[in-house]
């Protein structure tokens, strides 16, 4: 069942996501991107990101404008190091002082709260629309309460875990900003557990049919005088068994979970007055994402870009803003807003932990 706890003008009005971008200009961007990134031994990488996200933004439009990415490669590039230089850090005090290694690990998921909240700062700082900036808000504290105590809890007790995602996108879409308008989020943490509740009936479907179908093929074997498999056939055929459940249980409830997310979180977000509508189809998403599947299988790799494309068009065109009142004179009151009080430098950082 699709969310229904939409804006009341999403008859009279409402403004659709436009996306522009062709699988085969972005093709050559991530071909180009892959082989950069391999000959610099990786360094290239934040140079990569900054292209594929400039090219995804200023292909998204909302009203005839496009939205653009800032990021900047060094910032990304200094991220990354202090990122790695920490995991190798870690694993070689595992190996050569694993006490030390173990106050190492245990301070690096420590740290993970932190370095989450600053990536999401960085994200939104540097995108715009309209020659606005987005920002994010958050508390520390929050971060650690969401992205480390929840999670830790939601680990070692399954249940909660739909109850941490509500709580995550609660923080992401409760503390973000857009020039001088905040956000905010009204979903409920029921929306989340029906929609886990769902995927599990869903995923316990792909169990049973799993166990069906390798059942039979055992059944067969052993009917045609075969014994029991021995020895490295048995491991290789046990990892095939577990690789071919995991791929039944994605195409059938992967599909399923995002589609219904994306509708519970963006249906239930408004920008100060302002709403949007997500109508993703979950049998939509399932033929995208299968055919994606079948077709990056099939050219070894070489059709990943053009399947990013179909999916975040799909994605994307499924959506839409709808202001209350005049789209244009909400544009306005922003950019006088935003030249009155001057950017919030403090906000602007220059080292993007993100991946």
């Amino acid at each position: 069942m699709e969310n229904t706890n939409v804006p009341s003008t999403v008859q009279t009005q409402t403004l659709p996501f436009v996306f522009t971008g062709k699988g085969s200009e972005y093709f050559s961007i991530w071909i180009v991107n892959l082989a950069l990134t391999i000959v610099t031994l990786g360094i290239y990488s934040a140079w990569a990101k900054v292209r594929k996200m400039q090219y995804l933004y200023r292909n998204t439009s909302l009203a005839g404008s496009s939205f653009d990415y800032h990021g900047n490669p060094i910032a990304i590039l200094k991220g990354r190091g202090i990122a790695l230089a920490a995991l190798i850090g870690v694993q070689l005090a595992l190996q050569f002082a694993p006490l030390v290694g173990v106050v190492l690990l245990l301070l690096f998921f420590g740290l993970m709260p932190w370095m989450i909240k600053r990536s999401l700062q960085f994200k939104l700082y540097n995108s715009s629309y309209r020659g606005l900036r987005f920002s994010f808000h958050g508390s520390t504290g929050a971060a650690y309460r969401v992205f480390l105590w929840l999670t830790l809890a939601a680990t070692l007790i399954g249940f909660l875990w739909p109850y941490t995602h509500h709580q995550i996108k609660s923080y992401q879409h409760n503390n973000s900003r857009y020039g001088q308008t905040d956000s905010s989020f009204s979903g409920t943490a029921g929306q989340f557990y029906k929609i886990y509740a769902i995927a599990s009936l869903m995923g316990l479907a792909a169990l049973i049919l799993f166990f069906a179908v390798v059942g039979g093929a055992i059944t067969q074997m052993f009917a045609g005088g075969a014994g029991a498999p021995q020895g490295p056939f048995a491991s290789i055929l046990g990892i095939v068994m577990v690789i071919f459940f995991f791929a039944i249980y994605q195409a059938i409830v992967g599909p399923y979970i995002q589609s219904r997310l994306q509708n519970v979180v963006w249906n239930n977000t408004k920008l100060g007055p302002h709403g949007f509508v997500s109508n993703v189809s979950a049998r939509k998403m399932f033929a995208i994402t299968f055919t994606n599947f079948l077709l990056i299988i099939l050219t070894l790799g070489l059709f990943k870009p053009f399947a990013v494309i179909r999916l975040l068009r799909y994605r994307l065109e499924t959506m839409a803003f709808v202001p209350d009142g005049s789209l244009e004179a909400f544009l306005a009151g922003q950019s006088r807003q935003q030249s009155a009080t001057g950017e919030e430098t403090a906000e602007m950082f220059d080292v993007d932990i993100s991946f």
